[in-house]
């Protein structure tokens, strides 16, 4: 039964092929996969495939330089075709269970600086639109919003005596969020050109030139546009507004739980990879203005 592993891992493949229905390159991508498994095997027995196997087979993998993704997929074939070989081959154990690949590297989120920033927002509104960009934008990295909540707010979520704005989350949540001072006045701007575009029955705080509400990709087209305007030589989205927030709070407060609170994250977890953006603003300080954090050069 388990002597024969390539009519097994055939049997395999036929069916993902003609009863899950899988696509060709999906079926093709597991069948790459398979045969790796099956290369490793030196007595060439599914059966007798254990856990320490499996692990070692990860292992070397990684060694060989293949990434956490790659590594990920790959297990995911091996633990279907033991699956289907328990299922339908009477197997008893799948040895892919309980095995993890190895974490890839943490990707950093990109954010403006300061200077930046300022560059971003500092353009004087010369008509409505732009006054609208102008408060969303300011409202963006003032209070750290997402793009799906810029998108649903109202005009009575925003309280100007208390400077905050009411914003609904992921998960319905609610959550009051400060909102700075510039960011105010360039909403009671806005709010004024606002009345002039208004189609009856519409409630959304930002409004298209239609007077109906805004759509994120039209946000996200104002705002790269107005990068490129403003000289900034990347590319400039909503949430790189929201990094920058979190990344600049932080790095002047280090009050991390109140990050986590204005940015409504669930986890703390979500809101440590800005510490990290915050140490590597400080090593680069450090070592611009430390008098032995440079090396001599070599003589």
């Amino acid at each position: 039964m388990s002597s024969k592993p390539e009519l097994l891992a055939n049997a395999f493949i036929d069916h993902l092929t003609y009863e899950r229905r899988l696509s060709p390159l999906t079926c093709a991508s597991y069948a790459r996969d398979i045969r790796i498994l099956l290369n490793y095997l030196s007595n060439g027995d599914l059966e007798q495939v254990q856990v320490a196997n499996i692990r070692q087979m990860i292992a070397q993998s990684h060694g060989k330089g293949l990434s956490p993704k790659s590594l990920t997929r790959m297990l995911s074939a091996w633990r279907g075709f033991y699956h289907y070989l328990i299922r339908d081959h009477h197997f008893r154990l799948n040895p892919c269970t309980g095995v993890r690949v190895p974490k890839s590297a943490q990707k950093l989120p990109h954010v403006l600086s300061p200077d930046e920033t300022a560059q971003l927002l500092n353009f004087a509104p010369n008509d409505a639109l732009a006054a609208r960009d102008s408060a969303m934008f300011e409202l963006f990295y003032s209070s750290g919003l997402r793009l799906a909540e810029l998108t649903q707010l109202k005009p009575v979520d925003v309280n100007f005596e208390e400077g905050t704005v009411r914003v609904l989350g992921k998960g319905g949540k609610t959550r009051i969020v400060p909102v700075g001072e510039q960011a105010l006045q360039a909403l009671k701007l806005w709010l004024e050109q606002r009345t002039y575009l208004l189609q009856p029955g519409v409630t959304a705080l930002f409004l298209s030139h239609r007077g109906v509400a805004i759509s994120g990709r039209t946000i996200a087209y104002r705002l790269k546009q107005r990068g490129k305007l403003q000289g900034l030589h990347q590319n400039v989205h909503p949430h790189i507004l929201r990094h920058s927030f979190a990344s600049h709070v932080l790095q002047s407060s280090g009050d991390l739980r109140a990050v986590q609170e204005m940015l409504g994250h669930a986890q703390i977890t979500s809101t440590q990879v800005y510490t990290h953006l915050d140490f590597q603003h400080l090593a680069k300080v450090y070592d611009s203005a430390h008098p032995r954090a440079k090396r001599k050069a070599e003589s």
